[in-house]
């Protein structure tokens, strides 16, 4: 198999990953459930719901301000869940893929200094 197809696999395979999350996010996040989810049922279900800390330190992130629960402050209710599902599927992809590159690129030092002389016999003197 040609190495050359293998960056555009990959490729294909992320985009379509990235699609059929950005579909998810975006088309099935409105029909969520509307119920508390499992730690706040938790919470109210054992009665210590009410020492919530009213001052959060997550409060306090420069971007908590745009979302409110599951969704965009801002912009009409129909739309708000959305399109905070857009952002948040976004932005985690985005750290996966910045993550990933950066690691990949860690990796492939090392390798790319082994591969660059293999016609090199190993040396039996010792290293200083």
């Amino acid at each position: 198999m040609s190495e050359n197809l293998s960056p555009s696999r990959n490729r294909a395979f992320f985009i379509a990953g990235l699609g059929v999350a950005l579909l998810i996010a975006v088309f099935l996040s409105p029909f969520a459930s509307k119920n508390p989810d499992g730690l706040d049922r938790v919470s109210q279900d054992l009665k210590f719901d009410h020492k919530a800390a009213e001052d959060a330190p997550a409060r306090k992130l420069p971007f908590a301000h745009i979302f409110d629960e599951y969704a965009l402050k801002g912009v009409p209710e129909a739309v708000a869940t959305p399109l905070a599902g857009l952002a948040g599927t976004l932005a985690t992809f985005g750290l996966a893929w910045g993550i990933g590159k950066l690691v990949v690129r860690g990796s492939g030092s090392s390798s790319k200094d082994e591969q660059a002389s293999p016609d090199s016999e190993p040396s039996d003197q010792p290293l200083d």
